[in-house]
């Protein structure tokens, strides 16, 4: 994580100088849990910054009561959506190659058919190419999807590990976070998942003992992560493996977060309640009861409606029952090999067709929700001391974000108080 902002500059009588004022958005989205309308509608508003705080949020009197902005770059949001930026908690997002020919493949043909053809398959095959890609490589190929996903919204990402499998290249993928986090606008936080498979012709029981002897204490020592992650489902880990490695990674100072219940009921869900992890992601599997146990322990359940449609998924996650049952969640893109998305524009949209969230639950999933599932109480919603991480939408509803399949609406992006996207200007010199 980036060090704390400055406090703002303030002049002669007391009042705070903004930097940057966005003036007369036709609508903000605040996110703002508290809000009557979940989403904190304010019309005709503006939202003044200094350095990368918010100084204040409210209607261009209420601001202009409060704020200096005499000396403040100005950006014209009439007729505009102001809200903030996409915080996506769960991605894969350093790998080596691509599965494309897999993802191709099995448009018409079963497992078993792209598997005689020779095409290396799921998990071990990424692991395979990221071990042999130069963290050069590494570096590169993440930075292009980041771009992608900053153009589209997104000023956060939780990026894991997970395509090593060996202390040697978990740490390279943790390191090439570190290296993404200083080199581009995006915000990384970074995931330490040694337990997202078995690397081959290691036996079981060695490997997790690696992980909870070597790994854990290197990654945690280091601060390479601030979360530690497992892949709890059948086929992978026991939910008594599960238990030891995140209670492990706990007890060193790195924060549990599960993948459970994608494919089977093991009992990864009740079991992540117990525990109280930070979130609880996929939950295809998970009972009902599930769901209020995790709302009642507090944990963040996150959900990826791109994967389940991109792997055609036999059980779609039951996010309608999850959200009147009361459990928080938040939308992510699973930017990973086999989910190569970049948009949460369009996540939104395939949460609101198919999984029926309102463009309000949405929209709160995909910014406060997201910050919630990263234990973030700086970001994911416009308020005065969060981060300026926002975006302008060119549209004249929230409605217009998930009714426009495919469009890209952000025209002005905003990143720690500092315009890092300017549609605007870009139409204005072309």
């Amino acid at each position: 994580m980036r060090s704390e902002a400055p406090l703002p500059h303030r002049n002669c009588t007391g009042t705070a100088r903004a930097d940057l004022l966005i003036a007369n958005a036709g609508l903000v989205l605040t996110a703002v849990p508290t809000a009557a309308d979940r989403i904190g509608r304010i019309a005709g508003a503006s939202v003044a910054i200094a350095g990368e705080r918010i100084l204040a949020v409210g209607t261009a009197a209420q601001v202009a009561a409060q704020v200096d902005a005499s000396s403040a770059r100005v950006i014209d949001a009439t007729g505009k959506i102001v809200a903030p930026g996409f915080v996506d908690s769960h991605t894969h997002l350093v790998f080596g190659g691509s599965r494309v020919a897999e993802y191709a493949a099995r448009m018409t043909r079963s497992a078993a058919e792209v598997a005689a053809m020779g095409i290396p398959m799921g998990i071990q095959a990424t692991v395979a190419a990221t071990r042999a890609a130069p963290a050069g490589a590494l570096v590169a190929g993440a930075q292009q999807r980041l771009r992608g996903m900053l153009r589209h919204g997104t000023t956060t990402v939780e990026s894991k590990s997970g395509y090593g499998l060996t202390l040697e290249h978990e740490l390279r993928m943790l390191q090439v976070n570190r290296q993404l986090d200083s080199s581009q606008p995006v915000d990384i936080i970074s995931t330490f998942l040694g337990a997202h498979d078995f690397p081959p012709g290691v036996p079981r029981d060695r490997y997790v003992a690696q992980l909870i002897d070597e790994m854990i204490p290197r990654v945690a020592g280091e601060g390479l992560a601030e979360f530690c992650d497992v892949y709890c489902d059948e086929g992978y880990y026991t939910v008594e493996e599960s238990r030891r490695i995140l209670e492990l990674g706990r007890a060193a100072g790195l924060k549990p977060k599960i993948h459970t219940d994608a494919y089977s009921a093991i009992g990864g869900a009740a079991m992540a309640a117990e525990l109280g992890v930070v979130s609880a992601d996929h939950l295809n599997y998970a009972a009902r009861e599930d769901f209020r146990k995790l709302a009642e322990a507090g944990v963040t359940g996150v959900v990826m409606p791109a994967l389940d449609w991109a792997v055609s998924h036999s059980r779609p996650f039951d996010a309608r029952t999850m959200l009147d049952d009361g459990l928080p969640l938040a939308l992510a893109t699973d930017q990973c090999p086999a989910c190569w998305v970049e948009s949460m524009q369009l996540v939104m949209q395939l949460a609101c067709r198919l999984y029926r969230f309102s463009p309000e639950e949405a929209l709160w999933a995909a910014t406060a929700g997201g910050a919630r599932a990263l234990g973030l109480d700086d970001r994911g919603t416009l308020e005065p001391g969060r981060l300026a991480d926002i975006q302008i939408w060119d549209l004249p509803s929230l409605e217009d974000v998930i009714y426009r399949l495919g469009h890209n609406a952000v025209e002005t992006l905003v990143k720690r108080g500092k315009v890092v996207i300017d549609q605007v200007e870009v139409q204005r010199t072309s």
